[in-house]
């Protein structure tokens, strides 16, 4: 996947973060939204959207826009960085192949080391009950 062209695709929008910051934080507007138009994308083959829009169902508004976003910084350098990494991250994660489950069969071993377990537990609460006079 060509990252360049993918972060080419992004646009961003800087807003005034939340919080208590005293009188510099109603000036300067650190905190960074990430915008993505998953369903215009020149990225992504229709597969690969489908796939994504399956994955970010939650995720993404009405118009297929993918909005992410990061305050955590007082930079807006560092904000810019963190939400397009989260993003990155995002992404791969939801073009990851899910690897097939192959059934196995549980071993006669683990078997009896159960059923014996089970066993000695039945007689261990048996032994606390009282004996029954006849």
């Amino acid at each position: 996947m060509d990252y360049n062209l993918l972060k080419s695709e992004l646009s961003y929008k800087y807003v005034r973060s939340s919080g208590s910051g005293g009188q510099h934080v109603n000036k300067v507007s650190s905190k960074a939204e990430l915008y993505f138009d998953l369903k215009n994308s020149i990225v992504f083959n229709d597969e690969e959207k489908q796939k994504l829009s399956e994955f970010l169902n939650n995720r993404l508004s009405k118009e297929g826009l993918l909005i992410l976003a990061c305050d955590e910084s007082r930079s807006q350098f560092r904000n810019k960085a963190l939400v397009t990494q989260r993003f990155l991250e995002l992404i791969e994660e939801g073009l990851k192949e899910e690897k097939i489950r192959i059934p196995t069969r549980i071993p006669r071993g683990v078997k009896k080391k159960r059923l014996k377990n089970k066993r000695i537990n039945a007689d261990k609460k048996a032994n606390r009950k009282r004996p029954e006079l006849e």
